[in-house]
């Protein structure tokens, strides 16, 4: 019996987790690697030239080490700034994770459309290129948060975190009034997804919320091919680069499907 093929998913932190368990819904014929780069998160707190000379290396690193068919980078304010990089540098294939803005402004009906993300990506040219190519007519409010990464992180391992400080992060997404106000948000970091339960919760009216994670996993499986039979070896690890040991386990199973983690 061949193999499973070896995906690596790389993230800042655990926001990548939500990218990650799309990609093993669709494919649980795959054997995955899961690297947080807690030692240098949050990237919104570096520079775009810290950010760069932190991950290409340390991708072609992971990439020598467990040989993966192909990688991930589950991180918008990565993959707005090391992917033309990464790509010269490896042979590998690469799927990033961009704010999705084009299905955000062709689904809004009254043209308002927030893009919710960490003050790095939302001040990209990258990103504003996005809104100059696909706003399609609408009236696009960027939000940068200093925080909401952050505290998706303390939710997930288990402190407590306020509705207040989260509110206090999404209220500038919530624009306008009546027949003229914001429709959907578009979730432009991956950790926002941990949280979307209570996001949902404190908005102040119903709004769509955009998850690019489903996409993401669409293209992961298309580059892949048809999936194989899914094997004993098709495992999964948790890596974290400030090499402290995971004590998540019971929390982390269920991004990668139940399996126990390596």
């Amino acid at each position: 019996m061949s193999s499973p093929p070896k995906i690596l998913v790389f993230d800042s932190g655990l926001g990548g987790l939500t990218v990650l368990r799309e990609i093993v819904r669709v494919r649980p014929d795959a054997h995955y690697v899961y690297v947080a780069d807690d030692a240098f998160f949050p990237y919104g707190h570096h520079t775009e030239e810290q950010i760069i000379a932190r991950v290409v290396p340390l991708i072609g690193e992971l990439i020598a080490r467990h040989a993966p068919v192909l990688v991930v980078i589950a991180c918008n304010t990565a993959s707005t700034l090391v992917m033309s990089h990464l790509r010269s540098a490896y042979s590998v294939p690469f799927v990033g994770t961009v704010p999705a803005i084009k299905p955000a402004c062709a689904s809004s009906k009254t043209k308002r459309v927030s893009v919710l993300g960490t003050k790095g990506t939302v001040k990209r040219e990258y990103t504003r290129r996005l809104i100059e190519d696909f706003a399609q007519g609408c009236d696009v409010t960027l939000v940068g948060s200093a925080e909401l990464a952050s505290l998706a992180e303390a939710t997930l391992t288990g402190n407590d975190v306020r509705d207040a400080d989260i509110a206090t992060e999404l209220a500038p997404c919530f624009v306008g009034d009546g027949a003229d106000r914001t429709d959907t948000v578009v979730l432009a970091c991956t950790h926002y997804p941990l949280l979307l339960e209570r996001l949902a919760r404190l908005a102040p009216w119903p709004v769509d919320w955009i998850d690019p994670a489903p996409a993401i996993a669409r293209r992961v499986s298309a580059l892949l091919g048809s999936p194989g039979r899914q094997s004993d070896d098709a495992g999964a690890e948790m890596i974290f680069t400030s090499q402290r040991p995971h004590t998540l386990s019971r929390a982390l199973m269920p991004f990668f499907g139940g399996r126990v983690l390596a």
